[in-house]
């Protein structure tokens, strides 16, 4: 099977192929187009083309179409799930859970499209601006290129599509090489909808090439980009003009007070979820859980005895909750970190084993500040548990990081919650919810090497238009 470029509406023959392979297997899933700098730039042109028929369009129409995708998305939902299944090597049930956040954030972005507006400026307010009514607009920027992870093929490509499309936008998609598959069914998807030809293009193929033709094109306005802080701080060094958002990923914290010490078990249960949910490859994954000393231990043992039954397998079984990491580059380099802790003074209490291309649920303690398993995202099945005095402490560990996107705190104690909230470094705070916890419709950005700007959809479109003021002056 051979997947094209997409450009103009319809499927390209490439002049290059790369396999994809499905990383629990090795199997060949697809051959898929390896695009060239001048296939890029093919889409630029397109896009750049049919963004006055985007523009042209009312903010109904833009709304229409995103509906329609998303009822044609939510016909196709299984389809979709095993494409996303196959190339992510996401558990089935993960993949229908994605499918179905994307009918939603279609959704969203379909009523958004409806409530672009902007708001009255009283300029008699300043003296000389008697006889003025001031208004403003927010007007589409041109063409968006979005450079999308593998983690989520799907709704993470809707979450800048979206946008991109409801406020009258273009845009051209970069897929993760390894995820290229769920984009070009979107885009096609796109086309029954409606969509003008050109208004959505999907290139898959090397990023750093394929990334620096966005980044030197002038027509192309807005970078969108998940990814590595690494990757991140380049794509934003390089972006001249542009405007960039950057999702960056995190190692995210929670802390588990005294006060919820009826709840243990139940909140146990949803950290494990919270750090284990498709292997840990999740930007807001529960990795370090700091627990106050007086409930650590029945904690602990709670949360490793719901990480032994958390099952591995085939992500095409619907018990499967683990499985093979993305890569096996991945699976390595996470063993090495698991390694290196022990040696440095660590207590593994369960996993640390490679399983298929996997790694079987992990739980650390006992870790230093200075172990990678604690300071750096380690996107895989890891977690720590340390033992804290206080909440005052707690929240010291929490802000000792490099990142900052989500937290996480579970206390009845409200002036402790707000204490708290108010002091993470992060961009958003869960209150007696886990850290790995994000609605389609929030704002979602992070603080430090988390990220710049935000996405959710409304917050997203704000990023993805221009603020114009408009003044009549009546007294002429």
């Amino acid at each position: 099977m051979i997947k094209g470029l997409f450009i103009e509406g319809k499927v390209v023959t490439p002049k290059n192929t790369y396999t994809v392979q499905h990383p629990h297997t090795e199997e060949q899933v697809a051959e898929v187009a390896d695009a060239t700098e001048e296939e890029m730039q093919e889409a630029i042109d397109s896009a750049f083309k049919a963004f006055g028929k985007m523009k042209a369009l009312s903010s109904g129409d833009r709304a229409e179409i995103l509906n329609r995708a998303a009822n044609l998305l939510e016909e196709e939902k299984e389809d979709f799930a095993q494409t996303i299944a196959l190339e992510a090597c996401k558990p089935i049930t993960a993949a229908r859970g994605e499918v179905d956040r994307s009918v939603q954030t279609l959704r969203f972005s379909g009523d958004e499209a409806k409530h672009i507006g902007g708001e009255y400026i009283p300029l008699d307010a300043a003296k000389g601006g008697e006889g003025r009514d001031a208004y403003t607009v927010h007007e589409p920027m041109g063409v968006v290129g979005a450079i999308t992870p593998f983690n989520f093929p799907l709704n993470l490509v809707v979450h800048k599509v979206g946008p991109a499309l409801a406020a009258g936008n273009t845009i051209i998609v970069k897929p993760a090489e390894q995820t290229p598959l769920s984009s070009l069914k979107l885009a096609e998807l796109f086309t029954k909808a409606g969509l003008p030809n050109g208004a959505f293009n999907v290139i898959p193929g090397d990023g750093p090439k394929l990334g620096k033709v966005l980044l030197d094109d002038s027509r192309v306005q807005k970078i969108s980009f998940t990814g590595s802080p690494v990757v991140g701080k380049l794509i934003k060094s390089q972006a001249g003009m542009k405007r960039v958002t950057l999702e960056l990923g995190s190692n995210s914290a929670l802390y588990i007070d005294e006060s919820s010490k009826g709840s243990l078990e139940d909140i146990a249960s949803k950290a494990v979820t919270g750090a284990f949910v498709y292997n840990g490859q999740v930007c807001i994954s529960t990795q370090r859980i700091y627990v106050h000393e007086s409930v650590f231990e029945a904690f602990k043992q709670s949360f490793v005895l719901n990480t032994k039954d958390v099952p591995f397998g085939d992500p095409l079984d619907d018990n499967t909750m683990v499985t093979s990491l993305i890569n096996k580059k991945s699976q390595q380099r996470i063993l090495e970190w698991i390694n290196e802790a022990v040696e440095s003074g660590a207590k593994l209490l369960t996993g640390g084993e490679a399983k298929a291309n996997g790694i079987l649920p992990t739980v650390l303690t006992d870790i230093k500040s200075t172990d990678k398993v604690s300071c750096q995202e380690i996107f895989g099945p890891v977690v720590i548990i340390q033992p804290v005095k206080n909440h005052e402490e707690a929240l010291n560990l929490m802000n000792n990081s490099d990142f900052g996107l989500n937290a996480g705190i579970f206390t009845n104690n409200l002036q402790q919650a707000l204490e708290m909230a108010h002091g993470l470094e992060v961009g958003q705070v869960l209150v007696n919810d886990i850290p790995t916890t994000r609605f389609d419709h929030m704002p979602y950005g992070g603080v430090k090497s988390s990220g710049y700007g935000h996405e959710g959809v409304k917050y997203a479109i704000k990023e993805m238009t221009r603020l114009k003021m408009i003044s009549l002056n009546y007294r002429f």
